[in-house]
């Protein structure tokens, strides 16, 4: 593996672990000002490509929903080949209305010059649905 599929993948498990401290702002650094976040599935409010403005206001109200303030990524594993990185992870999240968020899902990141330009996001959206909807 190159030297700049390391330092993509360094760039990711970087923003993964701040985002898990729940610091919006300090996570958003990682992300390109035109970057784009894209959830599969149909969930109202949370499918869907979002711009930046839009990434912060869903994780802002999220974030309130939780006894930590965040949801905890874990990278269970990770491939990177050129400025793409695919991470397979786990999350964890205890809600204040008594639920347990502990999802799996797949990541498909794109870094150009050491910042996050793009990414799918793949989950169990029915587990997200009764978690945070129902």
């Amino acid at each position: 593996m190159g030297k700049i599929e390391e330092q993509n993948k360094e760039v990711v498990t970087n923003f993964m672990k701040t985002f898990s401290t729940g610091n919006i702002d300090a996570f958003m650094e990682y992300m390109s000002d035109k970057a784009t976040w894209w959830v599969a599935g149909t969930i109202e409010g949370i499918s869907g490509e979002k711009d930046m403005k839009e990434f912060r206001a869903m994780n802002s109200g999220i974030a309130e929903g939780t006894k930590t303030g965040a949801i905890t990524l874990t990278p269970l594993a990770i491939t990177a080949e050129g400025n793409r990185v695919a991470v397979e992870t786990e999350s964890y999240a205890e809600l204040n209305n008594g639920r347990v968020y502990n999802n799996i899902y797949h990541f498909l990141f794109v870094v150009e010059n050491g910042k996050i330009e793009k990414v799918k996001e793949y989950l169990d959206t029915e587990h997200t649905r009764k978690v945070f909807l129902d």
